[in-house]
């Protein structure tokens, strides 16, 4: 990247390499009389491809002295982060006005150094907001986990631990178990994304018009659970994993109910199959959604009378959405959170409850249906939707004509009443195609 003579005062300059695509940033020139804070630029924060950025921070400039901060190399100190996680090449160049002489560069500074500058905006028309230390450490611990969360892909490393991560260490005492209708039972537990994060876990159970029982995002297999089973008439006859995530569970309770279909996107039983956790089984998948059939397929007589279902294969996570008709219940996993994760977390002691801490705050913030959900509605429209937005609008179309009045999602509170309304909220920009 060359910087334009047009500049007079010192500014640095940043391209940023994510695999073959490099990305030059506009050159900024610190302003020391104004800070703002990320709240304020959330919405910039937002226009962003969500990326774990190389940032470099100027130390008001003396005699050409500068000082780095790397982002990546600060996440990964403060949160014990594996390098995968922030899979990301990055390159500083730092130039200056040329009446000077070239800065000296001092070694990169930790996460303590003084942070002044975080460039929000890839637009070289867009003014750079100027904020404070404690708000780039903010944008960047957003930036740098958001794309994890919600990456489809992870390392052998994290495979092998995933089971052991996710599996609360004592799920009958932390377990909540509540009939949403008479039909439809929730099964909500304690999670914590990289064990910093509490967005809370839930698996549901339908009873159909046939008396089968659906499983959906399988938790735990407790007793309790069991014989929750056992009291809506035990025949579980279908096992669905609603996303190429929530699938830990289904070996043990394809164990327990041999007879049940295994249903999933594309992609879940080869990323199973490659996977060496001693709890992921192999089991075949009866029903396997693509994008080439999810208009036509079939997943069972009953269940098909029962059930509306659209696969979102635009969605990052590959996510299966389904709409039970009789109790006008949608069911989905990560199509949207509803944070914070009240009833997850209503059965752990007080003394053992996650602190929430400023990483935790700002993530839970934007993953919110409160209010006009803002945030939300950001982040899944420049960080989910923007690789196949057209398709991902036509899901959420589809999704939009049908009758609802409950949304049960894995993370966060269950919307009873009203959650038609709340879904177009969240999702509003989609359904007017918004450019």
């Amino acid at each position: 990247m060359t910087p334009s003579g047009s500049h007079s005062q010192h500014f640095i300059g940043i391209s940023v390499r994510v695999g073959a695509f490099e990305i030059p940033v506009k050159p900024h020139t610190p302003k020391p009389d104004k800070e703002l804070f990320v709240e304020k630029h959330l919405p910039r924060l937002f226009r962003l491809p969500i990326f774990p950025v190389c940032i470099a921070t100027p130390r008001r400039l003396r005699g050409g002295d500068m000082q780095l901060l790397r982002a990546p190399t600060m996440l990964r100190r403060q949160f014990n982060l594996k390098p995968s996680v922030l899979n990301i090449q990055h390159r500083l160049l730092i130039t200056q006005a040329p009446h000077l002489s070239p800065p000296q560069h001092k070694k990169p500074a930790t996460c303590t150094s003084t942070a002044t500058a975080l460039q929000a905006s890839f637009s070289p028309h867009s003014p750079t907001p100027f904020i404070s230390k404690k708000s780039l450490v903010a944008g960047a611990l957003i930036l740098g986990t958001s794309v994890a969360l919600f990456s489809n892909s992870s390392t052998n490393n994290q495979k092998d631990n995933m089971s052991s991560k996710l599996v609360p260490t004592n799920p009958s005492d932390v377990m909540v178990i509540r009939n949403i209708t008479p039909n439809v039972v929730a099964l909500s537990v304690p999670f914590l994304r990289f064990g910093k994060i509490p967005i809370g876990g839930r698996g549901t159970i339908v009873r159909l018009t046939s008396g089968a029982l659906a499983v959906f995002s399988p938790v735990a297999l407790t007793p309790e659970v069991k014989a929750k089973v056992q009291e809506l008439g035990g025949n579980v006859q279908y096992l669905i994993a609603p996303d190429i995530e929530h699938h830990i569970f289904i070996s043990d309770w394809a164990t327990a109910y041999p007879s049940a279909k295994l249903i999933g996107p594309e992609g879940l039983p080869e990323k199973r199959l490659a996977d060496t956790d001693e709890k992921i089984g192999k089991e075949p998948f009866a029903v396997v959604f693509t994008p080439a059939n999810k208009r036509e397929v079939s997943i069972g007589a009953d269940f098909d009378a029962d059930f509306e279902f659209e696969y979102v294969d635009a969605h990052a996570n590959r996510e299966l959405v389904f709409l039970y008709k009789p109790d006008r219940v949608l069911i989905q996993a990560d199509l949207m959170f509803n944070l914070p994760a009240i009833e997850q977390y209503s059965r752990v002691p007080e003394a053992d409850k996650p602190k929430l801490g400023l990483l935790a705050r700002f993530f839970v913030s934007f993953q919110t249906t409160e209010g006009e959900a803002k945030g939300m509605k950001r982040f899944i429209w420049h960080a989910i939707s923007r690789g196949n937005r057209e398709g991902f609008n036509e899901s959420i179309k589809r999704i939009d004509s049908w009758d609802f009045d409950t949304i049960i999602p894995c993370h966060g509170e269950v919307i009873e009443g009203g959650a038609k309304a709340v879904f177009q909220k969240v999702f509003e920009w989609h359904l007017l195609g918004r450019k």
